[in-house]
Order: structure tokens, then sequence, then C-alpha cells
């Protein structure tokens, strides 16, 4: 299951916190969170379709994805991990890129999508799941939300326990800073999953700053060893 959590426009310091915990199939090729190729999306890759699930850009845009779980996937669907890139490398709002692309949304198996501008304090929520009913697009509005393969804050029992394990973070902290470590080590889920041919590949913890400064933490596994990476940078003509 891929799963986040994340607090939005609610923190003094903080615009946006967001954790996440991707799983995946252990052979599928995957690389970790770097800039890419022309310097302006950080993120983590799929090697094998070229997407995203979480990525953010130097103006201060982010992506966050995650698969509708469906028994009878379309084989010849467009790769999903493909509309967070769409996003971040656009200028169009979160509200008008998600209204864009509401007629392609049926080439697209299950997902749901989170698009943000910080600059705008603008962010949106879009799914084309349940199956044969119109797009979802809704206004996310400021708090903490939890997001994994159902609609944005479904009551899921392991989603309502992520929301549990932020809510006594933020009740620690309070209107301090945040320690991002401990964050991935309170609210990881999946470290102590059994390697198999599925599985937790990474879990990740991006902050933005009220100054515009933003951390991308990440511990992903490579070849069946833990590894971590931070990257750091300030976002571009942030209003």
């Amino acid at each position: 299951m891929c799963i986040a959590a994340f607090i939005w426009q609610a923190h003094p310091l903080y615009p946006l916190l967001l954790l996440q915990n991707r799983d995946e199939y252990h052979n599928r090729p995957t690389e970790s969170v770097a800039w890419w190729d022309g310097g302006e999306i950080l993120g983590g890759r799929d090697a094998v379709a070229g997407g995203t699930w979480l990525a953010c850009s130097r103006t201060g845009r982010v992506a966050l994805l995650t698969n509708v779980l469906e028994l009878h996937p379309f084989p010849e669907a467009k790769s999903r991990g493909e509309l967070p890139v769409l996003f971040l490398e656009s200028t169009k709002s979160p509200k008008e890129f998600a209204e864009g692309l509401v007629k392609d949304a049926h080439q697209y198996n299950g997902f749901n999508l989170v698009l943000a501008d910080i600059s705008s304090k603008s962010m949106v929520y879009l799914s084309n799941r349940p199956k044969g009913e119109p797009v979802v697009i809704q206004e996310v509005s400021p708090g903490l939300h939890v997001l994994s393969n159902a609609n944005l804050d479904s009551p899921w029992h392991k989603v309502q326990r992520l929301e549990l394990n932020f809510k006594d973070l933020l009740d620690k902290y309070g209107e301090s800073e945040i320690p991002v470590k401990e964050v991935l080590e309170k609210t990881n889920e999946g470290q102590d999953t059994p390697l198999g041919c599925y599985g937790t590949r990474s879990t990740a913890a991006l902050t933005i700053r009220a100054d515009g400064e933003v951390s991308f933490y990440e511990i992903y596994l490579e070849k069946d060893v833990w590894k971590e990476s931070i990257v750091n940078y300030r976002i571009q003509k942030l209003n």
C-alpha cells in the first residue's frame, strides 16, 4: 500500500509537511530522490515508465500520486506516473491543470492525485475513480489529511494509524520545528516488512517552510540495504 499524510496551511512554520510511504515490486527499477535532467524537478523516479509518485519543483509546485486498487486494471492504459511530471512542467494552477485533465482521465487506471502550488497557497485533489462516475476535483482545505489507495481521507485502518502518529508528533512539537528524521522513524509503516517480491521501497518526508526552504528526505531500499539521502533547496520567486 502507498500511503501519505500531510498538513497543509495549518502550521506556522510549514505551509506543507508531507510524509509518504511507497510500496512497489522489489524488482522494478527505481531511482532515488535526485534532481532530474534540466534541474527543475526533484523526486524519485520509476526507471521503467519514467514517471514519479512524489516530486516538487524549484518554483514551489508539488505533486503526489497514489494508485487506486483494482481487480481488473486496463493493460493498455497510459502510465499514471506521468501525471505529476506533467503538472510540475506546467504553469497552470492546480485547479486549471486538474480541470484540463478531466477529458483524458479515462485513459489511466485508477489514481489519486494531489497538486499544490506553494506560492498561490492552492492545493487540489483529483481522482478518476469510482469507475464510470464523474472525475472528482476538490480544493483541499487547510489541516491534516491522509491518502492511500482509496479516496482522500478515507478511514482505512492503516491510514488512521498513520494519522494518529502524525497528530502525536504535531502535539509534541506544537509550533516548533519538527525534526524530519524523527518524523520518519515514528511514522514509518514499512521498514519492518519482510522482504519478498513486493513491499516498501521508500519512505520520504517533504517539508516546505514559510521562507521557501525545502527539505526532501528519503529512506530507500537498494539491493536489500536501507539507505538515506536528503536534498535541500530554496523555492525561486516565492510570493
